[in-house]
């Protein structure tokens, strides 16, 4: 019996080539008690599995994303490519309902961009989003009391007015930023279309199939058809996760040595403006 245990079976895994598919799902650089976010050392250790497998063909990114912090999406975007050209891997970002802003970024450390023909495409822009308490802590009676060391140190305070000042200097950091995105796109996206949309780098965004015609991204397909047409129809796809329990992300730290099980997770005002944050980056693409 031991005999025939030790026998391949027919039609089995054994020898077919894979396609590590890892998945970035959510906003980018803003954790929430409960919520998912994307980070670098979020999803490094899910990267660096990914591109181990053995029988390795391909690594897939399947990304749903609206974007948000372009630290955090360069800090991934640079890890995928340094480890695509270090294992000599080629790598598909497949778009979900929306691959815009930072999450476009990230689609941009393929070799090969898909996506649904409605998914939502680009966003090349930066946008920096607050909120403004200074009427109504008058309103209510509350003095604001703040004391700093240099004259920036507290601009665009959330409790005191707007100074015009100020968001010249925001701008500017947003003008730098943007640049920066622009290069990017250009530098990765040999084929891109500028002269059929002015709105290239506007902060616009656009279907799947718009996309396409855009030089966006290169065609329409979802990840199984994709990598199937590509590497044949014995392809096995396998989801790399990472092992990190949901609530040690929280603020990005890893140690869960001195966490309660199950844990007892605070929400905080902090969460709940977040939380209406992250709300306004999806439904800005109708999600």
């Amino acid at each position: 019996m031991s005999f025939i245990r030790n026998i391949p079976f027919i039609g089995s895994e054994h020898g077919a080539p894979v396609v590590a598919v890892v998945r970035m799902v959510g906003p980018i650089g803003m954790p929430l008690a409960l919520g998912r976010s994307l980070s670098l050392s979020g999803v490094a250790g899910s990267l660096s599995q990914a591109f181990e497998h053995k029988r390795l063909k391909a690594v897939a990114l399947a990304i749903n994303s609206p974007g948000g912090s372009p630290v955090q999406s360069m800090l991934i975007f640079r890890r995928v490519r340094a480890l695509a050209k270090e294992k000599s891997i080629p790598v598909f970002a497949f778009a979900e309902d929306v691959a815009a802003s930072g999450g476009y970024m990230l689609a941009l450390a393929a070799d090969e961009i898909y996506a649904d023909p409605s998914s939502i495409i680009g966003s090349i822009g930066v946008v920096s989003a607050g909120f403004g308490f200074d009427k109504l802590i008058e309103k209510i009676g509350v003095e604001r009391r703040l004391y700093t060391a240099g004259t920036s140190k507290a601009i665009l305070d959330a409790f005191q007015p707007e100074k015009p000042e100020d968001v010249e200097k925001l701008k500017a950091i947003q003008s730098d930023i943007h640049e920066t995105f622009k290069e990017l796109v250009i530098e990765r996206r040999k084929d891109l279309s500028l002269e059929k949309d002015s709105d290239l780098f506007s902060g616009a965004f656009w279907t799947g199939k718009q996309a396409v015609d855009l030089g966006l991204i290169d065609g329409i397909g979802d990840l199984r058809s994709v990598m199937r047409q590509r590497y044949g129809d014995e392809v096995k796809l396998k989801v790399v996760t990472s092992s990190q329990p949901f609530w040690s992300r929280r603020r990005g730290t890893a140690d869960v040595s001195s966490l309660e099980f199950p844990p007892r997770v605070a929400f905080s005002a902090e969460d709940l403006l977040a939380s209406l944050e992250i709300r306004s980056l999806w439904s800005r693409f109708g999600l």
